[in-house]
């Protein structure tokens, strides 16, 4: 039944393949622990009392994860019902509530970002040899790295970029995000767009381009998302931050340093490729360097002094 499940999510919903595959790991997971705990594996006499013991067993996991799992045996129940399979919805006589502890999201100062951009474009400096193969490597790992930031794409998102879904002559970039919503963002910073051009250029006379993706690596292969992690790791922790930089930080970094420049929040959410502006507004939190500077110059009570100079 999860298998007829999983392929009305592919070809019935278009979900992702991203959100297929956690399904399929979140099923799995139900059902090795209904095997192990001998329960009746026949979906029809799976009941609220089965599930309500599940998501006990969950309790290690963090609350984002404990929510998608519910989210999925949900879908999976309203799909069994809706085809007839099942008569009564178990979830439809269960009250589950996990409170999702918010975290605010690790950003970079504008600072620091310039620390790692620093250090990409003084790898790039440091080679001679424009046809060597470590000359295509830093150029490419510049244009990667001033893409995250310029764009706050996801990095699956810039993974996947594809050759036909870029003109760089207007500086525009169609991306698919999540739900395979399609958004295009522009790049109209002129260093930024030199980058680029650079890097295309390099790649198309080095490399065989297979498939058309834009970000490609020494094999011919599209740059995994898994590749780009590992690279900003590594410029991060030679640029001397501390903190935990990931593909992601840019993104948020991205939204963070919009808002305080005072860009509306609906743009973002455009930018970022979130359906619902909910989703957006983690980031209208004021990092503390921020803070502070508003507080010490913006504060009404700055205008008075009560004691005697």
């Amino acid at each position: 039944m999860a298998d007829e499940f999983l392929s009305h999510c592919k070809y019935k919903k278009n979900l992702s393949p991203k959100t297929i595959k956690a399904y399929g790991t979140d099923l799995n997971q139900l059902i090795t622990f209904i095997n192990k705990n001998d329960y009746p594996i026949d979906v029809v006499l799976i009941d609220k009392h089965i599930l309500r013991e599940y998501v006990k067993s969950l309790s290690g996991f963090k609350s984002k994860s404990i929510i998608r799992k519910v989210a999925t045996m949900k879908a999976l129940f309203n799909f069994l019902e809706f085809e007839d399979i099942i008569i009564i919805n178990p979830f439809r006589k269960m009250r589950i509530k996990i409170k999702d502890a918010k975290t605010l999201p690790t950003v970079m100062t504008i600072n620091e970002i310039k620390q790692i951009l620093n250090i990409a474009y003084q790898d790039k400096n440091d080679v001679h040899d424009p046809q060597s193969y470590r000359f295509y490597e830093v150029t490419r790992n510049t244009a990667v790295l001033e893409l995250l930031f310029a764009t706050g794409f996801r990095v699956s998102e810039l993974s996947c970029l594809k050759q036909e879904n870029i003109d760089l002559e207007a500086g525009l970039f169609k991306v698919t995000g999540k739900g395979n919503k399609e958004r295009i963002i522009q790049i109209c910073d002129p260093e930024i767009k030199h980058i680029l051009n650079e890097y295309q250029a390099i790649s198309k006379s080095m490399m065989k381009q297979p498939d058309g993706f834009f970000f490609i690596n020494r094999f011919n292969k599209r740059l995994s998302e898994q590749s780009v992690r590992f690279m900003v790791k590594d410029y991060a922790k030679r640029a001397g931050i501390e903190k935990r930089i990931t593909p992601h930080t840019f993104r948020h970094s991205f939204a963070t340093l919009l808002l305080e420049e005072d860009v509306d929040i609906k743009y973002i959410q455009h930018f970022l490729g979130h359906s619902s502006i909910t989703t957006t507004q983690i980031y209208t939190h004021v990092n503390k360097e921020q803070q502070s500077k508003i507080l010490l110059n913006k504060h009404p009570r700055k205008n008075f002094r009560m004691m005697p100079d």
